[in-house]
């Protein structure tokens, strides 16, 4: 096959940042994406509807003229989240999720949630209004070891949580092992689980193998071989339950390349190409369509994009190395192997 045409993707967890680097990174995801959830973690972190309607003013006005590309806001769940004021963000269409950082998790997470109980009127609300919540799915318990945070928060967390509130959707976000994938699957219809272009691609070797790879480095870390297989078996099974958020999370090179650097994979720019040389390695670009543009809107209670994308093989696709900012460049994921899909 030389040639596909699918329903134009949307990106189901996308960070943009704010100010110089949300216009310098912004026209990379609406050049190839219709939609995309965007990630709350700003500092200070998108808590009110009064902060998700500014925060999407300015992403509009950093899109490039003539764009028709859709920012879907959240809001940053704390202990202090106001249940009537969520509740409002999502019956003005403002809101289409709620995001889930366990305190200290990932990047600008320390306002998320230490005491899950202080949060139960939002998530009640939630279920009671068809809102889902966004779950960085990790335990930050020190003792817990890094490579296992996810297949603990699933048992001493997710699964509790779900239970204990009936009818709540829940995505399970940039999933790495096994465990994730084989949870999302037994859920239902009211989980899902989105996988990351970067987590298909590389495994824990990439970051530690020969040298820190800080490029590499992303959290939920990268996991074992076996853990990237099962992912990839779960992006091509068309299981509606598994849909692309790319968690294109870009960072300045000096915050990256550094003795403590900022975690996180910078791919808006080449995930199509990346995306189809994967599906296409596994026999499966019938399921591209899927996995990119029909699961995700299906789970979110949203259209499919009415336009097309076309992807054509040939030659190898060149993407810059880096985008510029104002403030320092950023490097975008290399994949370690030659692209030969293209956006047509």
């Amino acid at each position: 096959m030389q040639q596909i045409t699918i329903r134009r993707p949307d990106d189901w967890h996308l960070h943009l940042r704010d100010g110089a680097m949300l216009a310098a990174v912004a026209p990379e995801t609406a050049r190839y994406f219709g939609r995309a959830i965007i990630m709350p973690n700003l500092i200070p972190p998108v808590v009110k509807s009064s902060d998700a309607s500014a925060y999407r003013d300015r992403i509009l006005a950093a899109l490039p003229e003539g764009s028709d590309f859709q920012p879907l806001m959240t809001l940053y769940l704390t202990e202090d989240s106001d249940p009537a004021d969520v509740k409002r963000a999502k019956e003005e269409g403002l809101i289409h999720a709620v995001k889930l950082y366990p305190a200290g998790a990932t990047t600008n997470s320390a306002s998320g949630v230490t005491n899950f109980d202080k949060v139960r009127g939002v998530l009640e609300t939630m279920a009671e209004i068809g809102l889902p919540l966004c779950v960085h799915g990790e335990v930050v318990d020190h003792d817990v070891d890094i490579f296992d945070r996810e297949a603990e928060f699933i048992d001493r967390v997710l699964d509790p949580l779900r239970r204990s509130t009936p009818g709540l959707r829940v995505i399970m976000e940039h999933i790495t092992t096994k465990e994730g994938a084989d949870y999302a699957r037994s859920g239902g219809d009211d989980l899902g689980a989105t996988i990351t272009t970067h987590h298909l691609v590389i495994n824990r070797n990439a970051i530690l193998v020969g040298g820190i790879k800080p490029h590499y480095y992303c959290l939920p870390v990268a996991k074992r071989e076996e853990h990237r297989l099962a992912l990839r078996a779960a992006a091509i099974s068309g299981d509606p339950s598994f849909f692309l958020g790319t968690d294109s999370a870009p960072h300045l090179d000096h915050l990256k390349e550094n003795a403590c650097g900022c975690a996180g994979c910078f791919t808006a720019s080449n995930t199509m190409s990346i995306l189809a040389e994967v599906f296409e390695q596994e026999g499966a670009l019938d399921k591209l369509e899927g996995f990119t543009s029909l699961h995700g809107p299906k789970f979110y209670g949203l259209e499919p994009n009415a336009a097309e994308m076309t992807l054509v093989k040939g030659d190898p696709v060149i993407y810059p190395d880096k985008i510029d900012t104002p403030e320092g460049p950023v490097t975008v994921f290399d994949p370690m192997m030659p692209l030969h899909w293209r956006v047509a």
